[in-house]
């Protein structure tokens, strides 16, 4: 237990606690700012080693927890228990070609990049709040860098004219996420971006990748169209 205390903390990036839920212990994270994922672990077996079994339960909270859609929280979750194996079992990631975007980053950069003309200088602040990252514009350019575990980050590139782009840094990179599971948290961060930037322009007609971003739950409650990619 005090090895896996510290791989939460100092390399998950997270904390163990208990929530109350009759667990042994559960691993509380930050996904976003009021976006929380506990991952409940529970022991069932007896003093004579017999009918042993364990189980982890999902459990979510936060007041912006509606926001997100499952697929994206539970592939999150995914992406926590595989990193967490590996830092157990002491292994590095086999894919490492943060240099490189597959075929479906390219595709997430073009759909998702013309709602970021909606961002003005003044929501640079509200953004960073909303996203737990550094914020900042330089000219016409907007850049957008968040540490989505300990020292591993990923930044946001955006100009009206050289359209968004997505890096990965940090100390940890190399040795503790492989680069699909990097593309994967990136994708989350620019769909993030996009829940901001539809929430403070509701009043606009907005494309409709803005509202694909939302999880059923939240467009019910809007009273939204549901739309597909």
């Amino acid at each position: 237990m005090v090895r896996l205390k510290k791989i939460i903390a100092k390399d998950v990036g997270g904390k163990i606690e208990n929530i109350g839920f009759d667990e042994d212990w559960t691993i509380t994270l930050e996904m976003f700012p009021e976006v929380i994922i506990h991952l409940a672990y529970s022991y069932f077996g007896d003093e004579f080693g017999g009918g042993i079994t364990a189980e982890f339960k999902c459990f979510f909270s936060g007041e912006r927890v509606t926001l997100v859609p499952g697929e994206d929280s539970i592939t999150y979750v995914d992406i926590i228990f595989n990193f967490l194996e590996r830092m157990i079992k002491n292994k590095e990631p086999f894919e490492k070609s943060y240099d490189k975007k597959t075929e479906l980053m390219q595709k997430v950069l073009i759909q998702r990049k013309e709602p970021f003309n909606l961002l003005k200088d003044d929501d640079q602040k509200d953004l960073a709040s909303f996203l737990g990252a550094e914020v900042w514009k330089t000219g016409n350019e907007w850049r957008i860098k968040k540490e989505v575990f300990p020292d591993i980050f990923i930044e946001l590139v955006y100009g009206s004219q050289e359209g968004l782009d997505i890096f990965y840094s940090g100390k940890a990179l190399l040795k503790k996420i492989g680069s699909y599971h990097m593309e994967l948290v990136g994708i989350f961060l620019i769909n993030h971006v996009l829940r901001y930037i539809t929430l403070n322009n509701l009043e606009k007609q907005l494309p409709d990748i803005c509202y694909i971003m939302f999880s059923r739950y939240y467009t019910k409650q809007k009273n939204w169209t549901h739309r597909r990619t």
